[in-house]
């Protein structure tokens, strides 16, 4: 069973960097085919794919994003990091870190979120 937990700060001001942590645990980051997700969900709104990491390093950000995003992975750890630049107050949101096995079989565990808020 694949857990996945995230933690960062709830309160980010303008123009700083938001970097958030996923902790798996349940399984290892490298050692299956799998892709390792963040996603967020503003008030209002859908949820929105901001960037992946895969077992072998592949990554991919979304083209809305990619100017301010990056994703790394620390695997003795078995955690992946999400870094947001440059935030702004539409940045505020609920974000996720979930796992991907694929387009076949989709997601399979999420965390349960953390609300960030990017406010002065």
């Amino acid at each position: 069973q694949v857990q996945l937990q995230e933690s960062g700060p709830g309160l980010v001001k303008p123009s700083q960097t938001l970097s958030l942590t996923c902790t798996v645990s349940g399984g290892s980051i490298t050692a299956n085919k799998y892709y390792w997700n963040w996603i967020r969900q503003a008030p209002g709104k859908g949820l929105e794919g901001i960037a992946y990491i895969g077992y072998d390093e592949s990554t991919g950000v979304s083209p809305s994003l990619k100017s301010r995003t990056s994703i790394s992975k620390d695997t003795s750890k078995n955690q992946f990091t999400l870094q947001l630049s440059s935030v702004t107050p539409e940045d505020t949101a609920v974000y996720y870190c979930a796992h991907y096995y694929g387009a076949v079989e989709g997601f399979g565990s999420w965390g349960q979120g953390t609300q960030v808020t990017v406010s002065s």
